[in-house]
């Protein structure tokens, strides 16, 4: 057994269909009476019905959640906070969304009472990321990590396919480079493994049985495992090179993640057999270089997009991307700094044509 350090994170879990029944009472223990929902444009009806559903106790609504959370969109949420008084933030939707209300407690200490719709698992971090100028910058501050988290398959069965299978990816990533981060440990490995067989078997059902609750739940139940390996341990070549394409370069946040994790997976293979092993056991596939191509096959066999230059990524950037990737790199169990340039711009280009790992 190999020595580790644990630090729970402090977050209250309530799971089930039908759980936003929940709302006031989780309000109320937070010891809060104004509440400003947030949500983006096209989530605006459900964030108006949790404020319709609070009455007097809603502060106001700010739908204007956009991806990558650009810094002049923080800025107008946070004074828009003050200017309503309220005392805390209901987050309704997904890892857009979530970001905005974490952009708010990180100035003001506001707590966040998230209700995820998508498989994000942004709901069960610390981490926090803003859009400046081009570049998205993300850190870790205890103040961002939502209080309350209420897991209501119900409110998932609208999600339309497609963004089911993409942010069920998005949150297989989380898992998957938490199987080799620089400070993984024996709890974190098993969350892991179990959030990514619990998505890998939910999304087919997702994709065949939209409405299915059965699936809905397993799903969100995986995405709740993956979120919260995310949130105990570090990030990794994937995130980085997400992180990148994303802030850089406006591509779709559960898109990206979703083309670009086979890749970054097989990058590392090598370098982290356990973890290879771990993966491929979580998704029914044997050996090391299975791992990766598990991903690939799991992705493309539910319909989502597997190639860069199918979600927007222009070729005439990878130079670019894989500069700004290199030269401040995450750490990663096999180097990726300025010198290993050259094989990251390889593997964007692998991603950018949509190639199968081998």
């Amino acid at each position: 057994m190999r020595d580790f350090i644990h630090a729970g994170q402090p977050t209250r879990v309530v799971f089930g269909a039908g759980s936003l029944a929940h709302l006031e009472r989780e309000i109320d223990l937070l010891g809060s009476r104004r509440a400003l929902v947030l949500s983006t444009p096209d989530q605006a009806a459900q964030a108006t019905m949790v404020a319709d559903r609070l009455g007097a106790r809603a502060a106001g609504v700010f739908a204007r959640a956009v991806m990558h959370v650009p810094i002049e969109t923080a800025r107008e949420a946070r004074e828009e906070a003050r200017r309503l008084n309220a005392d805390c933030a209901i987050a309704i939707g997904g890892g857009s969304t979530v970001g905005l209300g974490k952009a708010i407690a990180l100035e003001s200490g506001l707590p966040v009472l998230a209700v995820p719709t998508t498989y994000a698992g942004s709901e069960m971090t610390p981490i926090y990321g803003i859009t400046e100028a081009g570049l998205k910058k993300t850190g870790r501050d205890p103040r961002v990590l939502p209080r309350t988290v209420i897991y209501d398959p119900a409110l998932t069965a609208s999600l339309p396919v497609a963004l089911s299978v993409t942010s069920g990816m998005n949150a297989i990533a989380h898992a998957a480079e938490g199987l080799y981060a620089q400070d993984s440990n024996p709890i974190m490995d098993l969350m892991a493994e179990e959030g990514i067989r619990a998505l890998a078997q939910a999304l087919p059902v997702v994709r065949q049985q939209p409405r299915d609750l059965d699936g809905r739940s397993d799903a969100l139940y995986g995405a709740w495992l993956c979120g919260t390996v995310l949130g105990n341990v570090g990030m990794a070549l994937h995130h980085k090179l997400c992180h990148t394409l994303g802030g850089s370069f406006n591509l779709p946040h559960a898109e990206v993640h979703t083309v670009v994790l086979p890749h970054a997976i097989a990058f590392n293979a090598e370098a982290a057999p356990q973890a290879m092993q771990r993966i491929g056991r979580a998704l029914g596939v044997q050996g090391k270089s299975s791992a990766a191509a598990g991903l690939f096959d799991l992705a493309r066999a539910n319909g989502a997009p597997v190639a860069l230059r199918d979600i927007g990524m222009r070729a005439d950037d990878l130079d670019r991307a894989a500069e700004i990737a290199a030269s401040n790199p995450y750490w990663n169990p096999r180097p990726i700094g300025p010198a290993q340039r050259a094989e990251i711009r390889a593997l964007l280009q692998r991603a950018f044509e949509g190639v199968r790992p081998e």
